[in-house]
């Protein structure tokens, strides 16, 4: 999978071909219910919930069902090509994993919009303090809360 600067953009080829394999380990077929799903995903960007996503993909598709949303997400995250969070103590919400590529998450109390950032510095300090304390880091995650300065966002 690949992702291209600011906006994270998915080679949804990549990701068919690693989430067709997995169907595959698991006695599963491909179905253009999935197709559709995994392609609404993609195009999304992330951090979106089954729900929302649901919503999405019945305008493309209206056979499909809000258990057929979950279980195609689920399974793109027992798959390791997504993964789930929950911001503000939330409903889940999904977004593609990309292995090797890291980013953190601020998240605004009010108007719930997430921005993602990379910052190596930060990177960096996070791998000496586990390292001085005798951890080997295998994953991690950064999650900032405040207010966003957005003209959008209600009660400035």
């Amino acid at each position: 999978m690949s992702k291209k600067g600011k906006g994270k953009v998915h080679d949804l080829e990549s990701l068919l071909e690693d989430y067709k394999a997995y169907l595959s380990q698991h006695q599963l077929k491909m179905t253009n219910q999935r197709k559709v799903i995994i392609s609404e995903f993609v195009r999304s960007g992330g951090h979106l919930s089954a729900e929302e996503l649901f919503r999405v993909v019945k305008k493309k598709a209206a056979g499909v069902g809000l258990a057929s949303v979950y279980r195609t997400i689920n399974s793109l995250v027992e798959a390791g090509l997504a993964v789930e969070r929950r911001f503000l103590d939330r409903t889940s919400v999904y977004e593609l994993e990309d292995p090797g590529h890291h980013h953190d998450h601020l998240i605004c109390m009010r108007c719930r919009k997430i921005f993602e950032f990379e910052n190596e510095p930060i990177e960096e300090l996070q791998r000496k303090v586990a390292e001085g304390l005798g951890f080997t880091l295998k994953d991690h995650k950064l999650e900032l809360y405040g207010w966003c300065q957005r003209p959008a966002c209600p009660n400035l």
